[in-house]
């Protein structure tokens, strides 16, 4: 008797083992994935998340990008090294802030690459293509797409969008300046606005780096990091306007450091469930235990709005979010 009763504990405790893992299994937890990641530039395609980082590293060892997918947010599939230096002959170092589009039957690939400080140097944003979100990629052009500063934007940190009108754009920026240019349809070059410009700057009060636009109820969202990102007080704030040229005023802080959770939580993307007014925010941000500045996680929370429009200050989790499968 006393050999079932002991059997019977031991499958209760078992039961309840399975429950809570099951319970732990439907949230993604923070960070979604492990390893050094930073920069994440997340997207749907067809019933699939994909999150697009930069390897954090020091800058002679970013030399190539993962990239991962979910069916819903919480079980995510790594896909290692989907473009590096062998296919992008130009790079060397520093490739940074990938941005993934889809166009007709293409996925492109913008990425930074060489953190160039002047227009002597040779590198800026490139862009690699693929017939699948998992690549391989290769290069695109053979050169960089933007290979020079305007405006005083270092070329990096680019975001590629797509308007209502179809129209694709690439917003992108460094040391604390912000350009918008419009993309050929093939991605092969720049078109000229009407204007006869081709580099227009919509630089934000506080703009510093890592820029993302989304569109929703008629207004166009216009995101980027403030602060050092090294440091613990980097961030992310936003500003709203009418087209994708603005004008941008900001609004203010909605994404920082958490004291009791983790620091530099910045350089951020964001995911809307398509058919659906629900959101996310993708972002990395840097764990207590850690000093070093490259040792940066990839997490994600939940992103809501007010009556008004304006998006609430995001609360950061170890929790991360619960299972959300697209429909």
């Amino acid at each position: 008797m006393r050999s079932f009763f002991i059997s019977l504990f031991f499958i209760i405790e078992s039961c309840i083992a399975l429950a809570q893992q099951r319970k732990d299994s439907v949230y993604s937890g923070n960070p979604v994935f492990q390893g050094w990641y930073a920069d994440p530039e997340a997207e749907v395609f067809g019933k699939e998340y994909w999150i697009y980082p930069t390897y954090s590293a020091p800058f002679d060892k970013q030399v190539f990008f993962d990239a991962f997918s979910s069916p819903d947010l919480v079980h995510w599939t790594k896909h290692s090294r989907i473009l590096d230096t062998s296919a992008i002959k130009w790079a060397r170092r520093a490739m940074w802030a990938p941005s993934v589009i889809k166009n007709k039957d293409h996925y492109y690939f913008f990425f930074g690459a060489n953190d160039i400080q002047s227009d002597k140097q040779y590198g800026g944003i490139g862009v690699a293509i693929a017939n699948n979100p998992a690549g391989p990629f290769h290069d695109h052009l053979g050169h960089p797409l933007i290979p020079a500063f305007h405006n005083g934007a270092q070329p990096i940190d680019q975001f590629a969008f797509k308007d209502r009108d179809e129209t694709y754009y690439l917003i992108y920026g460094g040391w604390r300046h912000c350009n918008i240019v419009r993309l050929k349809n093939d991605f092969t070059g720049l078109r000229s606005f009407d204007d006869g410009s081709v580099y227009k700057e919509i630089t934000p009060e506080g703009y510093v780096e890592g820029p993302f636009m989304f569109y929703r109820n008629g207004k166009y969202y216009f995101m980027w990091s403030e602060g050092g990102w090294t440091g613990p007080d980097y961030s992310v704030a936003y500003a709203i306007g009418d087209s994708p040229f603005g004008p941008f005023k900001r609004v203010g802080k909605i994404l920082q450091q958490d004291p009791a959770i983790a620091t530099g939580a910045g350089h951020h993307s964001v995911i809307n469930v398509p058919g659906t007014d629900e959101w996310y925010i993708v972002y990395h941000r840097r764990p207590l235990t850690e000093t070093d500045p490259n040792s940066r996680v990839t997490c994600i929370e939940h992103m809501y709005f007010d009556k008004d429009g304006f998006i609430k200050p995001v609360v950061i989790t170890n929790e991360g979010v619960k299972e959300r499968m697209i429909k």
